[in-house]
């Protein structure tokens, strides 16, 4: 296989790594070229900071390798290699009654990420994490291949489902469709005049997939008012045929300076009328609102962002009402900032949900902004809480310290799996994840 020397990213493009890359057509390719050549492999990149870099290192790219090896109709249960988007799987299957359960906020995720960073949805707290719905793994360790399932090997399969790719690489795996009845979804939008309200309604609401944008500049007695989304799968014919956009260029400096994005947040706040409305559409505009628009990354500026990503307990809300205050007074949010309530469903030993509240917020990378989303790391600790690693580029080691009760467990599982460290990847050495520096 040959190996090219690339700069690459991750979709932050704040952080980056350059190294030999190679990219296998075939599962037998990687296979016969991991036996000689041990490296952490990567797909489309969509994770935002640097736990899919590995600078100076080589990687295996596993963009091409994206095809549905089976699938039982009566079951549901598709098994497809590591490098499909899941966005792609859903849209060919939708249409035949099943769907993947658990569909990150992009579709451009592929399912080997989807595993190793064991992904939520907007119906976590229904659903779970994705790899709650995977039944197997096609695990490569080297020269050895493994297939592994929850029963089969239970430890490796906890340090695998969510442990960023440091147990070997995912080549393929099987998932447990679940039945739906359309490829639309009916969606209601509703405007909340603030944290509190939002709160209630999140309660309140009885729908399988609902989230929050949230108008990250505002303040006092608005603060945390946004939008909430509540949505249902349905049936219907799919009429949409827009050509997807593409952002051609770095937007410049001031196209998110502080003015500009409190301008648009009120009008993004108001598009949404007083009384509410409810539309069908089809689903993959409110599984993945920002795929439509290609490289849409370009907008923060040839500097790229940063995101930060939280989950506080349900009972630390005035740690998270310090956030937003902290966040609304910075004048260096952009207008991207989500809240959701979690449920308790993760995979494994290192996957990010709990049941809390999390909180999502985009910072173009200039000055201030490492600054603020150590801050606001330290407050998640602070809360008991924990950061999302697949949105992580600024974290230290002491300040995720004790986040994830169960490091040490899946540090030693890691260790068992690749004791020459062949898979660690640019987060991974950065946060000291298998040195036990971040345990408790």
């Amino acid at each position: 296989m040959a190996w090219n020397k690339l700069t690459y990213t991750g979709w932050g493009r704040a952080r980056v790594a350059s190294g030999l890359v190679a990219r296998p057509e075939r599962l037998s390719t990687l296979t016969r070229d991991l036996t000689e050549t041990h490296a952490p492999a990567f797909g489309m990149r969509r994770s935002y900071g640097d736990v899919a870099l590995n600078h100076n290192g080589r990687a295996y790219d596993m963009t091409r390798l994206d095809r549905v090896i089976a699938f039982d109709p009566a079951t549901g249960v598709v098994e497809v290699e590591a490098g499909m988007p899941i966005g792609d799987l859903g849209r060919a299957f939708a249409n035949k009654g099943w769907i993947p359960p658990v569909m990150p906020g992009t579709g451009f995720a592929t399912v080997g990420g989807c595993i190793a960073n064991d992904v939520h949805g907007k119906n976590h707290h229904v659903m779970g994490s994705f790899g709650q719905h995977v039944t197997a793994i096609t695990l490569i360790q080297g020269a050895k291949t493994r297939k592994i399932t929850p029963k089969s090997a239970p430890d490796l399969w906890k340090a695998t489902v969510g442990g960023l790719g440091q147990t070997g690489v995912i080549a393929s795996a099987k998932i447990q469709l679940m039945p739906c009845k359309g490829d639309m979804m009916v969606l209601t939008e509703r405007r909340i005049d603030g944290l509190d309200d939002f709160l209630v309604a999140f309660d309140e609401s009885r729908t399988d997939y609902t989230v929050g944008w949230i108008d990250a500049t505002a303040t006092g007695a608005r603060l945390g008012r946004g939008i909430l989304e509540e949505g249902e799968i349905t049936s219907g014919i799919n009429k949409s045929r827009d050509a997807a956009k593409s952002v051609p260029f770095n937007a410049p400096s001031w196209a998110l300076s502080a003015p500009v994005v409190r301008v648009f947040n009120e009008l993004y706040f108001r598009r949404v009328p007083a009384k509410g409305r409810t539309s069908v559409k089809p689903i993959t505009e409110p599984f993945f609102p920002l795929d439509a628009i290609h490289n849409w990354n370009r907008l923060y500026g040839k500097r790229g962002f940063h995101q930060f990503q939280c989950v506080v307990p349900m009972d630390q809300v005035e740690m998270l009402r310090a956030m937003l205050t902290r966040i609304g007074t910075s004048g260096l949010a952009s207008p991207l900032a989500v809240l959701k309530k979690m449920g308790a469903g993760r995979g494994g030993y290192m996957s990010f949900p709990m049941e809390g509240y999390t909180l999502a917020v985009d910072f173009p990378n200039r000055d201030g902004a490492e600054d603020l989303i150590s801050e606001l790391t330290d407050m998640a600790h602070d809360a008991g809480g924990r950061i999302y690693f697949a949105k992580d580029g600024v974290a230290s080691a002491a300040q995720i310290a004790g986040m994830y009760p169960d490091q040490e467990t899946w540090a030693k599982a890691v260790a068992k799996a690749d004791p020459e460290r062949a898979f660690e990847t640019d987060l991974v050495r950065r946060l000291g994840l298998r040195d036990g520096t971040g345990a408790a």
